[in-house]
């Protein structure tokens, strides 16, 4: 099942900066079974709820669910721009971002033959580069033998890897990671506790988490149930641990469920 619909209401929403809260006000749909929808966490969307949807933000349903852009200009777009924007639509989000980055220099260069740029300023030491996912390579490649590194939250209370725990909003502390390929997208680390995610991950190990409102069926992520945080893989309709010996979490148990990030992988100890 495609959540590609999902990604089109969050992107519209982003923009215009409403909150989950406002759209169900706006929309009339209850919090939870909005944040159920926009999390991938519902089996069917009813058609009127889609529709209040739509007339919250302000789109058309047309462009929601197939992706398709009303056509408010007399732009004709020849064979190559066609090919790239069915290209960009099947990346991830990482993918995606990737390509704007590309596409921003690419543009910078070919601006640069008629307006030369400016000489980059030159940081003193104290300065620390602010790294995101689709830049983190760079840092980590420049200057010969030197690691890069950065600081995100660590948080202090366990998401649960057995029966579910409150998640703290606010971190106690931060943790020190090395800018790499498979740590620039990390957001936050969390501590688990429990050993329903056994053997792959255990008691006390850190995890390395991407900020998401959704995750793809068999994805390890963090979720909250009524309040409860857990470290489970998504099964669609349920929560699944690593360990045979905890059963499923059913998520038509619980009225407020949502996701609030993809896990990358743990920390390793020192």
């Amino acid at each position: 099942m495609s959540f590609d619909y999902i990604e089109r209401i969050k992107q519209i929403k982003s923009e215009k900066k409403i909150t989950n809260e406002e759209l169900s006000r706006l929309s009339g749909i209850p919090l939870g079974t909005l944040s159920k929808l926009l999390a991938g966490l519902s089996d069917s969307v009813k058609l009127s709820n889609m529709i209040n949807i739509c007339d919250a933000l302000g789109c058309s349903l047309d462009y929601v669910v197939s992706g398709i852009p009303e056509n408010t200009n007399n732009f004709t777009l020849d064979g190559n721009e066609i090919r790239l924007i069915e290209e960009y639509r099947r990346l991830d989000n990482h993918g995606k971002e990737l390509l704007m980055l590309i596409a921003g220099k690419e543009r910078e260069r070919v601006s640069s033959a008629e307006y030369p740029a400016a000489p980059a300023p030159v940081f003193t030491r104290e300065v620390k580069p602010i790294v995101t996912a689709p830049i983190a390579q760079r840092y980590k490649d420049s200057g010969a033998g030197r690691v890069t590194k950065r600081t995100i939250p660590l948080y202090d209370l366990p998401v649960s890897a057995g029966i579910g725990e409150h998640l703290d909003e606010n971190a106690n502390e931060s943790v020190s990671i090395t800018v790499s390929e498979s740590t620039a997208s990390a957001d936050f680390a969390l501590r688990i506790s429990g050993n329903s995610m056994e053997p792959k991950f255990h008691d006390g190990d850190v995890l390395l988490v991407q900020n998401a409102e959704s995750v793809e069926v068999g994805e390890q992520g963090i979720f909250i149930l009524d309040g409860s945080g857990y470290f489970k893989v998504y099964g669609g309709d349920c929560l699944i641990s690593l360990n045979p010996e905890y059963g499923r979490i059913m998520l038509k148990d619980f009225e407020n469920v949502s996701c609030i990030g993809r896990v990358l992988g743990r920390l390793k100890k020192r």
